[in-house]
């Protein structure tokens, strides 16, 4: 169910308790700014999600209230996500949802990445 990210950040959403390792995943990569790990739905052959370890309800929030360290930490440990997976060459897909319209469903920043097939649309017609 979407949420309304104006909402100031709940620490009991399911990113925040794999961040403590309350809730384990498959790591993909780790280091002080972001985690990454594989989707437990997978909608394409590769579907990893991108998390900060900040408590950032979304996008919005995060460039907002991040510091420059904590964005480009998060933005260089998606690009090094995609490339250790071997999705620059034949492409990918990053997908971030942003409140209801968007249809984000974790108040936790969470990028998405994509790949493996061809995507086709952006958005459903």
């Amino acid at each position: 169910m979407p949420i309304d990210a104006t909402k100031p950040y709940d620490d009991s959403n399911i990113f925040a308790r794999i961040l403590r390792g309350e809730i384990p995943c498959q790591m993909v990569h780790e280091d002080e700014h972001a985690l990454a790990f594989r989707d437990i739905n997978p909608q394409a052959p590769t579907h990893i999600l991108v998390i900060p370890k900040g408590a950032y309800v979304s996008w919005d929030d995060f460039s907002t209230r991040g510091s420059a360290e904590e964005i480009a930490g998060f933005v260089r440990a998606c690009g090094l996500v995609a490339r250790e997976q071997g999705l620059v060459e034949p492409g990918y897909r990053l997908l971030a949802n942003v409140g209801r319209d968007g249809g984000q469903e974790v108040p936790h920043l969470h990028v998405h990445i994509f790949g493996g097939r061809g995507l086709g649309p952006m958005l459903s017609r």
